[in-house]
């Protein structure tokens, strides 16, 4: 008797998955980012032109956000194919890995 209120209420997972059809796989951006070399990426602290000279010019260079008061930094954002440069005045504080294409989950695209 309990093995057959275990397999009826074991019917509908099953049936839920019998119908769930195949399976996809996503590609993270996140897991993409830790396979790759870190030190193909600038490096916390460089200057402008120690990333321009090692990566070339950007694709993009946003325009400068902040420096509005004296304690709110300018953030430049510089855009190259594969990530996305954040520096404060002229130093690099982070970089960020684009989208290698549109199937891939991970941040946001750039606020212009």
């Amino acid at each position: 008797m309990k093995a057959t209120n275990t397999l009826l209420a074991a019917l509908p997972l099953l049936a839920t998955l019998a119908l769930a059809g195949p399976v996809s796989a996503e590609t993270l951006l996140i897991e993409r980012v830790q396979e790759e070399n870190p030190a193909t990426l600038p490096a916390r602290g460089q200057s402008m032109a120690q990333v321009e000279a090692r990566h070339g010019a950007p694709a993009q260079r946003m325009d400068p956000r902040g420096g509005q008061k004296s304690q709110w930094p300018t953030i430049n954002r510089w855009v190259y194919p594969a990530f996305t440069v954040y520096f404060e005045n002229t130093r690099v504080i982070d970089v960020v890995a684009n989208k290698a294409d549109a199937t891939e989950i991970g941040p946001k695209p750039p606020i212009l």
